[in-house]
């Protein structure tokens, strides 16, 4: 049973978003921009944000240029362009409301790894670099060779390297640190621990069911509410449009001789790795056994842990001494396109989801995009 003093100050919002990751907190934060004066509480089922947004390797992208060529086959360009802007001006948003301090932004550069099978890509690099114009100060990929050797690639299995100047890396970390400090100052609740098993649209407000351990449901009140669950969205929505993915990835320890600094990419982007100081990130491989990694379990696949330990020996690091220290896993969703999903569900209730394992370039976009939506 609930007391007065609970229902008139906890209970009832005039938004609830129920989500913390990028997305949730991303919403919030602009629905408040717009309505200052709007009371916002967001839901947060674990006590950390439970998908991919502090557990993805902290890159500050818009996508390889194997992938974009992936894109375009299936969205064609115009989509493909507009997708590329999304994620690109998401990344400056993001940057901006936090500052590149606050998340450790840093412009190294991002990369993408050819082998033997990938060279035919190469001949679409002009007519990429045209497409994307628009949207950056100069071109977006460059083709550098000599990068090979200096990074202490395997010479015999990279036959290319691509080069952009426009992707960076960020601290995932001190990102939802400072994501979740810039929203409480704005005086927005954050309240962990609220796994939301339902929610019902009156018309006029929505009523949303939380599990409690002390009260066992606590019901919650909203005028409109946001669903920005990503990856666990069929879990409220069940007739989404979502397949979920766990991406694995491991950490290296501390490399002396360590030559690789910047954000990676290798085959459509299912393989992903990074310079963390001098320790190596490196995650992916799902392509490798995607039906057993289409799941919202966290966990290690040893098939993805040997494909990632193979390529980290032959291709990234040949001839570096080095040691694994651990593995995490992480959830994300993906569609038969890139393309994420916002929309209004019924007359209070809007959702954001499926990032494609884009959530730090897009996830502040789509948030503002969902405000648009609900205010």
């Amino acid at each position: 049973m609930l007391s007065v003093w609970e229902k008139e100050s906890f209970i009832s919002y005039d938004y609830l978003i129920i989500g913390s990751g990028i997305v949730g907190l991303s919403t919030a934060i602009s629905i408040k921009e717009k309505d200052p004066a709007a009371s916002i509480a967001v839901l947060e089922r674990g006590i950390l944000p439970s998908g991919a947004s502090t557990k993805n390797a902290g890159f500050a992208c818009f996508g390889s240029l194997t992938e974009l060529l992936q894109d375009i086959k299936t969205i064609g360009p115009e989509r493909t362009y507009q997708l590329a802007s999304q994620r690109y001006n998401g990344l400056l948003k993001l940057r901006a409301r936090l500052s590149d301090d606050a998340i450790d932004y840093q412009n190294h550069g991002g990369y993408e790894l050819i082998r033997e099978e990938e060279l035919p890509y190469l001949n679409d690099i002009e007519a990429v670099n045209r497409l994307l114009s628009p949207i950056f100060s100069g071109l977006p990929f460059l083709i550098d060779n000599k990068l090979i050797n200096k990074f202490g690639f395997n010479a015999d299995s990279i036959k290319s390297v691509i080069y952009s100047p426009f992707e960076g890396q960020i601290d995932t970390g001190k990102m939802m640190k400072s994501l979740i400090k810039y929203a409480t100052s704005k005086g927005i609740s954050i309240i962990t621990g609220a796994e939301v098993t339902g929610f019902e649209d009156d018309g006029n407000a929505v009523t949303v069911s939380v599990k409690d351990k002390v009260y066992d449901t606590t019901a919650f009140k909203a005028k409109k509410i946001a669903i920005c669950t990503n990856a666990f969205t069929k879990k409220l929505l069940p007739q989404s449009d979502l397949s979920p993915g766990r991406g694995l990835v491991l950490i290296t320890k501390p490399i002396d001789t360590l030559k690789l600094k910047g954000v990676f990419h290798m085959d459509q982007g299912y393989y992903y790795f990074r310079n963390f100081g001098n320790r190596l990130i490196l995650g992916g491989a799902r392509n490798f056994d995607k039906e057993a990694e289409s799941t919202t379990e966290f966990g290690v696949n040893d098939k993805i842990t040997t494909k990632l330990e193979e390529t980290l020996k032959t291709d990234l690091l040949p001839d570096t001494s080095y040691d694994i220290d651990y593995y995490w896993s992480g959830i994300m969703a993906f569609g038969d396109h890139k393309e994420p999903v916002m929309l209004k569900h019924s007359e209070n209730v809007y959702a954001g989801f499926r990032l494609g394992g884009m959530g730090v370039a897009i996830g502040t976009e789509i948030g503002e995009n969902l405000a648009d939506m609900m205010v």
